[in-house]
């Protein structure tokens, strides 16, 4: 798979401001006006992604591809909430979501993050490292899908215990 990515000529680097339109854009091709409906929107509107620890996959001049992260706390332990994570549909299946996963965690693992938590695909992301969280322990703003919450710990045993509402971190 990283062959496919390295013969597309890709770069991957930080969310900066002037990606923004091309980022939204994105979004809609990937999840439509659906997606201002979902709890994890309702995350959003109340804590804002964090650009320091979001990303961008760039081919020549486009953006192709992107995941955001969101510094938000449940049960008031601070953890990460991942996306969303989008890819234009030319350029799926080529690995570009799975390489902007894996450097999304080592870019928050050096922020000093502990966890993050998604709400997603489970045939997609547990391959990945991501395994789903006690139903109920993750508490949304908003009717979710449980079974389709999944954690990853950043550090060893960082889910264990973590429960409650999850909400702007302070």
């Amino acid at each position: 798979m990283l062959s496919l990515v390295q013969d597309l000529d890709l770069r991957f680097g930080a969310e900066l401001a002037e990606h923004a339109d091309a980022i939204e854009d994105i979004a809609a091709e990937a999840f439509g006006p659906g997606r201002f409906t979902r709890a994890a929107e309702r995350v959003r509107e109340r804590s804002p992604h964090d650009p320091a620890l979001s990303l961008v996959a760039v081919l020549g001049s486009e953006i192709v591809g992107s995941v955001r992260q969101t510094r938000v706390a449940v049960g008031g332990v601070p953890v990460l909430m991942l996306g969303p994570l989008a890819v234009r549909p030319r350029f799926k299946k080529r690995g570009i979501g799975r390489t902007l996963l894996a450097l999304a965690a080592d870019t928050a693992r050096l922020a000093g993050e502990r966890a993050i938590f998604l709400v997603g695909d489970r045939a997609y992301y547990t391959p990945l490292g991501y395994r789903p969280l006690p139903i109920g322990s993750i508490v949304m703003p908003g009717p979710v899908d449980e079974a389709r919450i999944l954690g990853l710990d950043l550090v060893p045993g960082a889910w264990q215990g973590v429960a409650g509402l999850v909400e702007p971190r302070r």
